[in-house]
C-alpha cells in the first residue's frame, strides 16, 4: 500500500450534498474522507446524482463513460461538486436518467413487497458499473482502494470479480462497510426486469459465490461482498462480534441477519474488523434555551407544518396544542428526549404492548406523571407513527414531533436532560454520541456500537435482557433508577453527565485505524 492511498469509495448517500442523505450512510461519507485527507491518504467519493445533484451550483461536467448495462452501451455522465470544498477529497456524482426513476432528488424508491429493492437494485446496478467503468478509463485515476458502502455498492465486487471488463480492478484492494446488515439488496438471477440477468447479460458468474444462502435462485450484493471483499468492515466493535451469531426472535437478538455463516467464515479469515464511527467536534452546536422560548421555536415549526397542507395533521395539531399548553409552565424537573427514524430497529421495545391499551411508552408517560415530560421527533412506519399519536392523545406530558427537522433535532440535543434509546439493534449509531456532546446522558439498550459508546453508570446508564420482555423490563428499571438518581443524588448525576460531554469520539481515530486495519 502506497504511504499515500487514493481511496474510491462508492455509496448512496454523502451529506455534503444538500439533500444527499438519508441515514447513518450519509454522515459517514461526509465525514470520513475528510479525516482520511487529513491523515494523507486522498479520497475521491461518488454517488449517484439522482437526476437532481448534477445540477447544482457549482458544479462541472468532468467527463462521461460509457459502459454495458443490459446489453446496450449507457452512457454515464460524470459532475464533481464543491472542487476547493476539503484538501484531497474529490466529490463526484454520476448523472443517468435511470438514476432518478423515482423522481428527481430521491435518493431511494418505496417498492412494493412482492419486488423489494427492484427499481433501487435497477439504478445501483447502473450505478456500480458506471462508477467502475470510471476508474477503468481513468476519470477517477490511480486508485489504490475500491471502499464500498452497504448493499448499494455491492454489485461493484460482482463486476470486479466476474466481469472481464474490470479485471485490472482486482489490483485493487477491495474494503466492504456494513451499515445497515437489514437491508440487503436481494433480487432474482433471472426472470425479472430486475434481475443480475437484465443487468449483466455478458457476466459468466459462479453462483455460489453471489448468491443469497437461503434464496438460493437469487443474487445477494452484500453476501456477495462478504465472501469476495478483502476486508469487510463494520462501524463498530460490538457489532461485528454480534453479526456472526444467527438472529434469535424469541430473545429478542439481530445478528446475522442469515448471512452468520459468511460473517463467521470472514472473521475465521481474520477479514472482519469493527471500528466505531465519530462526530464533528469542530460544528458549532446549539446553546441550551428557556424553556419558553423552547416551546415558541417548537409552536411557530408547527404552525408552519400545519400551514403546509390543505388538510390537517393530526400529529401536528396536537403537538401544538401541547405546546401552547406547556408554554404556561416552567421547565419540568425531568426532560427525556429522543430523536430518530421511527422504524421497528429503533421503538419496538417502546411501543411494546404492556396491556391491551397501553404501550411501554404509555407506562413510562404514566410513571412521570408530573414529574417530567418526554419530547420524541422522528417519523417512519405509519404504523408506529399513529402508536405514538396515540400516546400523545392521552398524555399530557409527551410531545410528539412527527417529522425529521435539523434545527429541532439540534435543540432537543441541547436541551434535554436525558436521552432515550433504546434501539434492538445498532450498528453504531450517532444520536447517543450528539446527545453526550451536550452533556445529556442516554439510556441505550447495550448492544453493537451503543455499547462501545456509552460506558454503564459513568457518562450513561445500560439495560439489558435475553428476550424482549426482559429487555421491555430492564429498561423500565432503568428509566427509574435514573429519576432517582437525578431527584435523590443530583450531584452524581451531574458528574455522569459531566464525564459525557468529555467524552471523544474522533473521526481523526476513526481514519488512523482505517488507514492500518481497513487499507494497508
Amino acid at each position: 500500500m502506497p504511504q499515500h492511498p487514493h481511496i474510491c469509495m462508492l455509496a448512496a448517500e454523502n451529506d455534503v450534498i444538500p439533500g444527499a442523505k438519508v441515514g447513518g450512510i450519509g454522515d459517514v461519507v461526509r465525514d470520513i474522507p475528510k479525516a482520511l485527507s487529513d491523515a494523507g491518504a486522498s479520497v475521491t467519493v461518488l454517488i449517484p446524482a439522482y437526476g437532481a445533484f448534477h445540477t447544482l451550483p457549482g458544479s462541472k461536467f468532468v467527463d462521461d463513460v460509457e459502459t454495458e448495462f443490459a446489453g446496450i452501451n449507457e452512457k454515464v455522465e460524470v459532475y464533481e461538486l464543491f472542487a476547493n470544498r476539503d484538501a484531497g477529497v474529490r466529490y463526484l456524482v454520476l448523472h443517468h436518467p435511470d438514476f432518478a426513476a423515482c423522481g428527481a432528488g430521491e435518493v431511494y424508491c418505496d417498492d412494493p413487497s412482492d419486488r423489494p429493492f427492484a427499481t433501487d437494485a435497477n439504478k445501483f446496478a447502473l450505478f456500480c458499473a458506471g462508477a467502475l467503468q470510471t476508474v477503468i478509463d481513468k476519470v477517477v485515476s490511480d486508485v489504490d482502494v475500491l471502499h464500498l458502502h452497504d448493499w448499494h455498492a455491492g454489485f461493484a465486487t460482482i463486476l470486479r470479480e466476474f466481469d472481464p471488463n474490470f479485471a485490472s480492478l482486482k489490483d485493487c484492494r477491495v474494503v466492504f462497510s456494513i451499515h445497515n446488515l437489514a437491508m440487503q439488496g436481494i433480487r432474482p438471477f433471472t426472470g425479472d426486469t430486475s434481475s443480475l440477468k437484465q443487468w449483466y447479460p455478458q457476466l459468466y458468474y459462479n453462483a455460489n459465490k453471489i448468491a443469497d444462502p437461503r434464496w438460493l435462485d437469487c443474487v445477494n450484493p452484500v453476501a456477495a461482498s462478504i465472501r469476495l471483499a478483502d476486508i469487510v468492515h463494520t462501524v463498530s466493535p460490538s457489532y461485528s462480534l454480534e453479526i456472526i451469531q444467527p438472529n434469535a426472535p424469541e430473545r429478542g437478538f439481530h445478528g446475522g441477519e442469515g448471512l452468520e455463516r459468511d460473517l463467521q467464515q470472514c472473521a475465521a479469515r481474520n477479514a472482519l474488523v469493527g471500528i466505531v464511527n465519530g462526530i464533528d467536534y469542530d460544528k458549532q452546536i446549539a446553546e441550551r434555551m428557556p424553556w419558553h422560548s423552547m416551546m415558541s421555536v417548537i409552536g411557530d415549526a408547527l404552525l408552519s407544518w400545519l400551514g403546509e397542507s390543505s388538510t390537517i395533521s393530526t400529529a401536528d395539531y396536537v403537538a401544538h396544542q401541547r405546546t401552547q399548553q406547556w408554554l404556561s409552565s416552567n421547565r419540568p424537573r425531568h426532560v427525556f428526549t429522543s430523536v430518530g427514524r421511527l422504524t421497528e430497529q429503533k421503538m419496538a421495545l417502546l411501543l411494546q404492548p404492556t396491556t391491551d391499551d397501553n404501550t411501554v411508552l404509555d407506562d413510562l408517560l404514566t410513571g412521570l406523571q408530573e414529574r417530567g415530560v418526554f419530547i420524541l421527533l422522528g417519523s417512519g412506519d405509519p404504523e408506529l407513527e399513529a402508536l405514538c399519536r396515540k400516546s400523545a392523545s392521552k398524555h399530557t406530558n409527551f410531545l410528539f414531533l412527527n417529522r425529521y427537522a435539523q434545527s429541532l433535532s439540534d435543540m432537543l440535543f441541547a436541551n434535554g436532560d436525558v436521552f432515550l434509546m433504546p434501539s434492538s439493534f445498532e450498528p453504531c449509531g450517532i444520536s447517543q454520541m450528539l446527545a453526550m456532546r451536550h452533556a445529556q446522558p442516554c439510556i441505550v439498550h447495550a448492544v453493537g456500537g451503543l455499547r462501545d459508546t456509552i460506558t454503564n453508570n459513568i457518562d450513561g446508564f445500560h439495560f439489558e435482557g435475553d428476550s424482549v420482555a426482559q429487555q421491555v423490563e430492564g429498561l423500565q428499571q432503568c428509566i427509574q433508577q435514573v429519576l432517582e438518581l437525578r431527584e435523590q443524588h443530583p450531584e452524581q448525576f451531574r458528574l455522569i453527565a459531566a464525564a459525557a460531554k468529555e467524552k471523544r469520539f474522533l473521526w481523526s481515530d476513526s481514519a488512523k485505524q482505517y488507514l492500518s486495519e481497513l487499507y494497508s
